[in-house]
């Protein structure tokens, strides 16, 4: 158990930096550590006239705005549980997960709850519009609530001081967060994280000095998911960074605009913005003859890979020395390139039930194909063989010419989750009998505690011959195939297939048609075999047109397709 309380770092933090900015909306309000302490006691005044008690549940549902931020963080410091609901959920599934969570109070964009029916979370009380504090609705009717908003205003900026920054102290074991997870299965399940796992990871992150205060961070990555709420909300905000909310979707315009502003130091990113810009600006320069040429003389290739590595970090805003990738495995050949033209990269690893970090490290010490190192002092982990196997000596991974035991990573530490909310079942089977959380992501781990992910679990198939086919890493490869979105690997009849989308960006940018871009690809499929074991070649390739289905977190519902 942390000894020091989770809440407490908000207090002190609030009190330190009281003058700096702390949020802003990008091209629109800031609000400094003093005012946002201020809005947070106004909105205790409303929990209170609401009637609201520890532990009681807070949903919100809302883009993802300055606003939004502190919403959640005035639940947490009021003792109350709150419950992020991404809001690109179906209304039914969102109304679903409401009324699960047994929220009391939802804040929500008016637009969004012009869609949901009240009759469908009957235990909610009360509805607040999150951008403007207007009554949306009231199990009373909308009077009270809107007394309970008024009462808020009383309490001044100008009488409010650092000494009025005092928090309730919700416990370390306690249940402070319930993140509903957006799962691959069709199914989600409310993962329960208590202030100790929020703590773990804050702490683990503060002693390696991963944001420092006063600094710039760009926030673009969905704040209902832990890995982007835990960095920009609840590390940045107890370190004292100004943290801007993008507040619209990262669009590639959008993004380098904004990154142009801000110029941040340190970017938290997803492999896909990464990969979209290796295929877009990357790939097109280094396959041209020229530049082939020139990669092929020792002193030349030199210049070429600073030349590359000075244009991504400008397309980052200039001033990027760390660049944080994490919530999807990143593609291992455009990790090979990042790291050979000496690019800052490093790729975490972790997951909801870990609030979420489980492995990180600096970009210096990153090791090719890990996705870092688990954390020292606050996680463990270990390879555990695969169901029906005694021993892993037939499912090996390579790190540094080295043969490791490939089976399922398990965890356990400070930030591993209290189980699922109100589900004992899912609750018994995440756990081993001594205790060690199952990730369900197979993997192998070095000597020095680096972890290297295989893929899911439930996503690996079996050869003919009882042989272990990873598709992910099959995926991997097909992807760096010219003119290919995306791509999935199914087992048919015994046999290995590829669905794949084409990019029809990249095919309308190399002024080819379709059919002819879909010949290049199917040539490409003996290349692709040369590059696999004997029981994982791919025996046919298939045309689809559409995107692949895809949760919040852009993984494919690979449950969809066979």
């Amino acid at each position: 158990m942390i000894s020091k309380n989770f809440i407490s770092l908000y207090e002190e933090s609030f009190r330190k930096y009281w003058e700096h900015p702390a949020l802003s909306n990008y091209e629109g309000a800031t609000y400094t550590y003093q005012s946002l302490a201020h809005q947070i006691a106004q909105w205790h005044i409303t929990f209170k006239e609401l009637s609201l008690e520890p532990q009681d549940k807070i949903a919100i549902m809302a883009k993802d705005t300055a606003e939004w931020c502190i919403a959640f963080l005035a639940s947490i410091t009021y003792g109350a549980v709150i419950v992020p609901v991404l809001q690109d959920f179906a209304p039914a599934d969102a109304m679903s997960i409401i009324d699960h969570s047994e929220a009391k109070l939802l804040y929500i964009n008016h637009d969004l709850w012009q869609q949901f029916d009240p009759a469908a979370i009957p235990q909610v009380r009360s509805v607040i519009d999150l951008q403007t504090a207007e009554p949306l609705y009231d199990r009373r009717g909308i009077e009270p609530l809107r007394e309970a908003l008024q009462a808020r205003l009383g309490l001044r900026f100008s009488d409010f001081s650092r000494e009025d920054v005092r928090y309730y102290h919700t416990p370390n074991s306690e249940l402070l967060l319930l993140n509903y997870t957006s799962g691959t299965t069709g199914y989600s399940k409310g993962v329960m994280v208590s202030a100790n796992n929020m703590a773990g990871n804050v702490s683990f992150c503060m002693g390696k000095g991963i944001v420092s205060p006063h600094e710039r961070l760009l926030c673009f990555l969905p704040l209902a998911h832990t890995y982007s709420c835990m960095i920009n909300i609840q590390l940045a905000l107890a370190q004292g960074v100004h943290v801007i909310l993008l507040g619209k979707a990262p669009t590639p315009t959008i993004l380098r605009r904004a990154l142009a502003d801000i110029k941040p130091r340190i970017v938290v990113s997803v492999p896909l913005i990464i990969e979209k810009i290796y295929h877009n600006a990357i790939a097109p320069i280094i396959s041209t003859p020229k530049v082939r040429l020139m990669l092929s003389i020792p002193l030349v290739r030199n210049l070429v890979y600073r030349k590359i590595k000075t244009r991504l970090i400008e397309g980052l805003g200039g001033a990027a020395d760390e660049i944080i990738v994490g919530g999807a495995a990143l593609n291992p050949e455009i990790g090979r390139f990042l790291k050979r033209i000496g690019f800052p990269i490093t790729v975490g690893y972790g997951m909801t039930e870990c609030a979420p970090l489980i492995s990180y490290c600096p970009p210096r010490e990153w090791r090719l194909g890990s996705c870092g190192q688990v954390l020292e002092g606050f996680m463990q982990a270990r390879i555990a063989p695969l169901e029906g196997e005694h021993d892993m000596s037939q499912s090996k991974s390579y790190s540094k010419g080295h043969a490791l035991p490939v089976g399922e990573i398990q965890v356990r530490g400070e930030n591993v989750c209290l189980g699922y909310y109100k589900n004992e079942e899912h609750t018994q089977a995440l756990f081993t009998e001594d205790g060690w959380l199952r990730t369900g992501d197979l993997g192998s781990m070095d000597a020095d505690n680096f972890l290297y992910i295989k893929g899911r679990s439930k996503a690996m198939l079996l050869s003919g011959n009882g042989q272990n086919i990873y598709p992910e890493e099959i995926e991997s490869k097909i992807s760096m195939i010219p003119y290919v979105l995306e791509s999935l690997v199914v087992m048919r009849r015994g046999r290995l297939e590829a669905i794949i989308v084409p990019n029809t960006q990249a095919i309308a940018s190399a002024g080819i048609g379709e059919e002819e871009a879909w010949e290049v690809i199917a040539d490409h499929r003996a290349m692709l075999n040369d590059q696999l074991g004997s029981y994982e070649k791919v025996q046919r390739f298939e045309r689809r047109d559409e995107p692949f289905e895809k949760t919040p977190k852009m993984s494919i519902k690979r449950f969809l397709y066979k």
